[in-house]
């Protein structure tokens, strides 16, 4: 019996994850190519899809199905009671919610992104806002539901959708943590750069076409499966699709190539992360990505520990001086480092140091725990970030474009994301380091240009493992030790001041 209820259960989980696979690509489709006049069909073939996964799933013999299996639970081998408990696990927040919320926030979602792709450029916070009112709102409907049938605190049971098992008092901890040493490291780190050369950026014009193919270079080298994926252009780089078929976008600036050269390289993380799932385990629970902090540190890994080091560099800068005809000191490896390490406070998160960058997602988790509580108005939203941004970077963003519009999140209605950056970023640090301690040609091979010591450990250690562990017993397993921040400090002291 409990085998047969779980053999259903499978089956069943297979289609629904059909289902969700094919809204993944509809996203896509939606964020890189879908015509404007497109938004209000596409809105609603999407909140269609989420609809009919979610009916699938709260359905009552799904949990007559979870019940009869996790009653045997015994019989069942290790991978398979792992995902008999992440199949319960997306019944519990499913069932928090009715069918008519599940399709008002997939609508009120994608009709409040398309305006703030008009909004963003504008600099208009003003026509963003009222359809972020209505988008908030439902998402503290959708948080306090959730919060009832978790026994959580709403803004935690937002945040273990994300990252299962998170909670905002660990995060509190880890960021008090950062706050007590980045401030003064970000001092001696600018003191220390003012007694180093100064950085020669490389003069373009840089052509799309040609920056493309140099992505397409790096991509290859390190592992990119074109025969499964693609790389396109959009407002916001992000990596979407499936698995079996991984979209990856980015977007391009003909006067500087190294912004978009870097949001290539680290959403090729996040691909490389989903064609690493185990295949006997697809569209299944458990051959998910484990979570979104685990999700971020293969995008950081491979953007800030790999491709901003000197070992890559070294392999880098020749390829990068071919493919714009570049010469002279800008293209100099020394040259190049102290650019890819530059620390400056700035606007814009996804074009931050790995230095400021924390400082950028301690605010964004601050504000939204503010909003999601009602505690901060959303009209008052732009001061607060602009205020906030004074007093952790000393800056004050020029425009709303710079500020509180800059990130498609919030106008998707991710609440409860942000913090897996920074936590993705520390995760990083301590999958390098154990990576590099216990195979030295992982070092070697990226100053060659090989790539595949390094991407065989990340396949064997956090890949192929999927959601079968819980993300701190998977940390455990990788490193030896759950997640702390002496590796992140460590990093960041040997890079930035040594």
């Amino acid at each position: 019996m409990t085998e047969a209820a779980y053999q259903k259960l499978e089956q069943r989980f297979r289609r629904i994850g059909a289902i969700e696979d094919a809204g993944s690509v509809l996203q896509w489709d939606m964020a890189a190519i879908m015509p404007h006049g497109g938004a209000e069909a596409r809105s609603e073939q999407l909140a269609a899809v989420h609809a009919t996964a979610h009916r699938l799933l709260v359905d009552t013999e799904t949990d007559d199905l979870l019940g009869a299996a996790e009653a045997e639970r015994h019989a069942l081998d290790s991978w398979q009671q792992a995902n008999l408990g992440e199949m319960r696990r997306r019944w519990t927040h499913a069932t928090a919610l009715d069918e008519r919320l599940v399709e008002a926030l997939s609508k009120a979602g994608s009709a409040c992104e398309m305006i703030w792709r008009e909004a963003r450029p504008a600099a208009d916070f003003g026509r963003a806002r009222p359809s972020l009112d209505h988008l908030l709102g439902l998402v503290r409907e959708s948080a306090s539901a959730k919060a009832a049938k978790l026994g959580l605190d709403p803004y935690d049971a937002l945040l273990d959708l994300y990252d299962p098992g998170e909670r905002a008092a660990n995060i509190d901890r880890i960021f008090a943590e950062l706050e007590s040493f980045l401030p003064d490291l970000l001092g001696q780190v600018l003191e220390r750069q003012q007694r180093d050369p100064a950085v020669i950026r490389p003069t373009g014009p840089f052509p799309t076409d040609k920056q493309r193919a140099l992505a397409v270079r790096f991509m290859t080298a390190i592992g990119f499966d074109f025969d499964h994926g693609r790389l396109d252009s959009s407002l916001h780089p992000f990596c979407g699709g499936t698995p079996d078929d991984v979209r990856i976008t980015t977007r391009y600036d003909e006067g500087d190539f190294t912004s978009s050269l870097m949001g290539v390289l680290h959403e090729t993380g996040h691909a490389l992360y989903e064609r690493g799932l185990p295949a006997a385990w697809r569209r299944l629970p458990v051959g998910q990505a484990r979570g979104m902090s685990v999700h971020e540190s293969q995008s950081l890994l491979v953007e800030m520990q790999v491709c901003r080091s000197r070992s890559f560099l070294t392999f880098a800068a020749p390829l990068m001086a071919e493919a714009f005809g570049g010469t002279g000191p800008a293209w100099q490896v020394d040259n190049l480092v102290r650019l890819y390490t530059r620390v400056k406070p700035g606007f814009i998160r996804v074009d931050a140091d790995e230095v400021t960058y924390p400082a950028h997602v301690m605010l964004r988790y601050r504000l939204e725990r503010d909003l999601l509580a009602d505690r901060l108005p959303l009209a008052d939203l732009p001061a607060a970030w602009n205020a906030g941004m004074k007093a952790r970077l000393g800056i004050t963003p020029p425009s709303d474009r710079q500020g509180c519009l800059q990130d498609i999140h919030w106008y998707s209605g991710s609440f409860g994301y942000f913090p897996t950056y920074t936590l993705g970023a520390m995760t990083a640090a301590q999958l390098f380091a154990a990576a590099k301690a216990s195979d030295s040609a992982i070092e070697a091979g990226i100053g060659g240009g090989n790539f595949k010591p390094l991407v065989s450990w990340l396949r064997r250690n956090v890949h192929e493992p999927a959601s079968s562990l819980p993300t701190a017993e998977l940390l455990r397993q990788a490193t030896g030790r759950p997640l702390d921040i002496a590796a992140f400090k460590k990093h960041l002291e040997i890079r930035y001041l040594s």
